[in-house]
């Protein structure tokens, strides 16, 4: 008999539930099934999806197809009209081991207005790791309303897991094996506001790495620049094991844009981040998130964003041609003609990667504990690819130095 197969779209923290889905799969006995994590972000991800559905069930007929995850708790009813699709369950369930336990019922009837979507609590934490990396997941939902997101109506309000939860599971996390940890979830910089305590995400880095002296490689997934607190700045300036790379959501450089995007900085708040951060860590790189055609983005609008990334220095940059969601406000608003669309995220990705090119020569003639990834292979410090020669283990940490950078990464000799 077949086994259990997940297959999983968009973001890091879907990738990080799809481990959570097998082992609650696992523990369930489920056998000879497929399991579609599915992604709500763009239309793209989808059409992927239910060409993924419809494939697997060509693959394997005799499989039973469940779909869940983001997409599938906004319109379950849509999936489950598909002929190829037994079971649908959404974002709450899919964790759950009794999910899987059962026989496969009729599918359930979970269409409803948007942010009619189930906020159970998370009490346990959520991580999965490899040799190299691991992530935990320390806060679920959102309580903002960006017009143009629709994961708040999927995975419902902000909720974070208590610290005390957090160190236990990175504690686990070290022993292990992993030497690197990466504090992920759908809203990272709310966490905490939820808890009695109200502690921030800079209580919370500091409670952590206190109570792990041998956690000794921390990185954060992205952050919102109107949240970071100064608890946080501060461990950026003076905790060496909160590793010298940031993310920033910032989704547009022009004041107009960001206004209909209901975001709550400005592009000089945005600006004035990425000099805070580099103030504080000269040696800290930078990534970020960019949406290209947002609906009534004029030309000029678009060049703001396309400047934005060597004014705050990004080198890590990712690209989201604009989708519209239907329930979300920017879907009733006046459209960028779809050519434009991608005639504009073509120029910011060929912006990025001129960036990435100026800040890999940057750092060239320097050095970098490196994480080893695979042979040959590793990621500095600062989140670049680095290749080498030797057949290191993976997990294991070797200091290089860089003599050179070609086709997105660096290239290093030991130090």
């Amino acid at each position: 008999m077949n086994g259990v197969d997940i297959v999983t779209f968009g973001c890091r923290l879907n990738a990080l539930e799809s481990a959570a889905i097998g082992r609650a799969a696992g523990a369930a006995g489920l056998a000879d099934a497929v399991i579609i994590n599915t992604c709500a972000v763009t239309a793209e991800a989808e059409r992927q999806a239910r060409q993924a559905i419809r494939r697997m069930r060509r693959e394997r007929p005799a499989a039973r197809i469940i779909v869940t995850g983001c997409a599938a708790t906004l319109a379950p009813a849509r999936y489950a009209a598909l002929g190829d699709v037994d079971l649908v369950l959404d974002n709450a369930a899919k964790l759950q081991a009794e999910s899987y336990a059962i026989e496969i019922p009729p599918p359930p009837g979970l269409s409803g207005p948007p942010g009619s979507a189930p906020a159970a609590r998370q009490d346990g934490s959520i991580s999965g790791a490899r040799r190299t990396r691991a992530y935990l997941q320390v806060q679920q939902g959102c309580d903002h309303r960006c017009t143009f997101c629709i994961i708040p109506y999927a995975r419902g309000p902000s909720r974070s897991l208590p610290p005390a939860a957090i160190i236990a599971e990175a504690r686990r996390l070290i022993a292990a094996g992993c030497p690197e940890i990466v504090l992920t979830g759908v809203d990272l910089t709310a966490y905490g506001a939820d808890l009695l305590e109200r502690p921030a995400l800079g209580d919370l880095v500091r409670r952590l790495l206190a109570a792990v002296p041998e956690l000794t490689r921390l990185r954060l997934s992205s952050l919102d620049p109107a949240e970071i607190d100064d608890g946080l700045w501060g461990l950026v300036a003076d905790e060496p094991r909160l590793l010298p790379h940031l993310h920033l959501s910032l989704q547009a450089g022009d004041d107009l844009i960001l206004k209909r995007m209901k975001r709550r900085h400005s592009r000089a708040a945005a600006v004035a981040a990425a000099r805070r951060a580099r103030a504080l860590r000269p040696d800290i790189a930078l990534g970020a998130d960019l949406i290209a055609g947002f609906p009534t983005e004029t030309e000029d609008m678009f060049r703001r964003s396309l400047d934005l990334i060597d004014e705050c220095g990004i080198a890590f940059l990712h690209v989201f041609p604009y989708s519209p969601r239907p329930g979300t406000p920017a879907a009733r608003m006046p459209p960028v003609d779809p050519a434009i669309v991608r005639e504009r995220a073509r120029q910011l990705r060929q912006a990025g990667a001129a960036a990435l090119a100026a800040e890999l020569a940057r750092r060239v003639g320097g050095e970098s504990d490196v994480l080893i990834e695979r042979s040959g292979r590793g990621r500095a410090d600062c989140y670049a690819t680095v290749r080498f020669d030797g057949a290191d283990e993976a997990g294991s940490t070797c200091r290089l130095r860089f003599i050179g950078a070609r086709d997105g990464e660096l290239v290093g000799v030991p130090a």
